[in-house]
């Protein structure tokens, strides 16, 4: 069958091949189950894999298979497989698989201490940018069928349900807290789905971002009832004074600049959430005796998010359901840049590097 691949460590070396077929024997104790790809979202994570920047292949192969963002349908299962999976069932399968930490081995992966992780399409096991896949039921996220043509979003949309989930789990301290107002700094894909995440809780939501509206970014965080507001127009400091106090602020712009203005615009009892993986070098100054004193005296939080749990892909499907009700077609214009089969697989990188999509996404299955 084909697949996607690039060699890692070697720059530009995406390619399509032919691979193996994958067997529900290949998971032992009867948990196997067999998927057939529908669609695969990919995002920056995967043109920097082809970059060379990370990425291991697994064991015994000189090739990783990309694309971790996954929508696929149950051909087969194993003997020992829950009823929810029957073949013709709508899946995602999570990222990140366990490794030896002591969070690893009670289902908490995303919080491992582990310095190698395993990750689909991203770290020694092969990923999903390929016609089928053989996983562990454990590892797969039933779907109702009425989000065939949106259930791509749901791995993405983890990223913002987990660092939402932890925000709320962090602030079962204050017994009562409700975040009544909430910015979202980035209007990317993330960035709009951790709008849509807020919105749907009940909060007041802001996105602040680069792009001067109007563009279709600004236009989907308005139909939203949320707020658009441009950095070409006003700071953090103005937004926040204008449509604040933020009671939570969550980061899907991967800038550590903006992080620290952030940090001074956030409410008492707030939290900040960080999901942006930055590198380089970068130094500012910053406003280092405020920023403490703030945090200090308003009892406030700033948390760093990486990955999902199963409970966060569990609440995304509910929040995409939701979505559809309350904002019927929203989803499905996030889905701006198809590109039709593995064979169109030099597509992807140029999409990647345009600044009109906000979700590519490769369309497997004919």
């Amino acid at each position: 069958m084909k697949a996607i691949a690039v060699h890692p460590g070697r720059r530009n070396s995406m390619h399509l091949r032919e691979v193996p077929e994958p067997d529900l024997r290949d998971v032992p104790g009867g948990s196997g189950v067999l998927v057939q790809v529908l669609r695969v979202g990919v995002d920056g994570t995967d043109k920097e894999i082809n970059e060379a920047k990370y990425g291991q292949a697994p064991p015994g192969h000189d090739y990783l298979i990309l694309g971790h963002e996954n929508l696929g349908r149950v051909v087969d299962v194993g003997g020992d497989v829950p009823p929810s999976l029957r073949p013709g069932t709508l899946v995602v399968a999570s990222v990140r698989r366990p490794g030896g930490s002591i969070y690893d081995r009670i289902g908490l992966q995303d919080m491992t201490t582990d310095d190698i992780y395993f990750e689909r399409g991203i770290n020694l096991l092969h990923g999903f940018l390929t016609e089928f896949y053989v996983e562990d039921a454990a590892y797969i996220v039933p779907l109702l069928p009425s989000l065939e043509h949106v259930g791509v979003l749901l791995e993405p949309f983890t990223v913002a349900q987990k660092g939402i989930n932890q925000a709320y789990e962090i602030q079962r301290r204050l017994k009562v807290w409700q975040p009544r107002r909430a910015a979202v700094l980035g209007a990317g894909t993330i960035g709009l789905l951790a709008t849509l995440a807020l919105r749907l809780r009940g909060g007041e939501g802001v996105c602040y971002s680069r792009g001067e509206p109007p563009y279709l970014n600004s236009i989907l965080v308005e139909e939203l009832g949320a707020t658009y507001v441009s950095s070409g127009e006003s700071s953090q400091r103005e937004a926040a004074d204008t449509h604040g106090p933020f009671d939570l602020i969550f980061e899907a712009t991967g800038s550590s600049a903006l992080v620290f203005e952030a940090a001074e615009v956030l409410a008492k009892n707030g939290v900040l959430v960080l999901s942006g993986v930055t590198g380089g070098d970068t130094r500012i100054e910053v406003n280092a005796d405020r920023i403490n004193q703030g945090f200090v005296l308003g009892n406030k939080v700033m948390v760093g998010t990486v990955n999902a749990s199963h409970r966060d892909f569990v609440s995304g499907v509910d929040d995409l359901i939701k979505a559809q009700a309350h904002y019927p077609g929203w989803l499905s214009r996030l889905l701006t840049t198809p590109v039709d089969g593995l064979e169109r697989w030099r597509e992807i990188i140029p999409q990647l590097e345009g600044n009109s999509a906000i979700k590519v996404h490769v369309n497997v299955a004919k």
